[in-house]
């Protein structure tokens, strides 16, 4: 949920299964692609891991921030851009809502920290696997195999410090969210 942008919560349920699963889809499509070489093997990667992946994402969304489903397709994007950004939202009324999307945020990136420990292991498997693929696979299985220890190190020395930016413009926009209204005073 940290990295959905704000035009996927615009939305409804489907089109944000579409969003993420189809982002999910071609991507790991791509990586059958490179490694076999093989286009129907890709096909069905895309195929199967689009609705999959896209159904999976779209109920984790609506079921840590159900608050967005009440919203309007644009007032839930402008939520999420304003939140995201750490600005004021620009409509006083979703202030609430910025609110309960930060908390949503903030769920969702503690329990990002947990995986944290997996990763590690994840990492270390494959630079293993790596390794052998260059040693005893073909040349498309060394690619791929190095890629996954490009994207694992990516996930865990980028970004942690991507989703802390994002988390401290997320209290940014909570803390504007929650701020009294300012009249238009005066001296003030």
């Amino acid at each position: 949920m940290l990295l959905v942008p704000g035009w996927v919560w615009q939305g409804g349920p489907v089109r944000r299964a579409l969003g993420a699963g189809l982002a999910a889809g071609v991507f790991f499509g791509l990586f059958v692609l490179v490694e076999s070489g093989a286009w129907a093997a890709a096909a069905v990667v895309l195929l199967v891991l689009t609705p999959l992946h896209g159904v999976r994402v779209a109920r984790r969304m609506s079921g840590v921030w159900p608050a967005g489903e009440d919203l309007g397709p644009a007032d839930r994007a402008a939520v999420v851009r304003a939140t995201r950004r750490g600005e004021t939202v620009p409509d006083p009324r979703l202030a609430p809502d910025v609110v309960r999307y930060a908390e949503a945020l903030r769920v969702t990136a503690e329990r990002d920290r947990l995986r944290r420990r997996v990763m590690a292991l994840v990492a270390a498997v494959a630079l293993a696997l790596a390794g052998y693929d260059t040693v005893a696979g073909t040349a498309r299985e060394a690619l791929v195999s190095w890629l996954v220890v490009v994207l694992v190190a990516l996930d865990l020395v980028w970004w942690p410090r991507r989703r802390d930016r994002l988390m401290a413009r997320v209290r940014r926009a909570e803390a504007a969210a929650r701020a009294p209204e300012r009249r238009d005073t005066p001296g003030g």
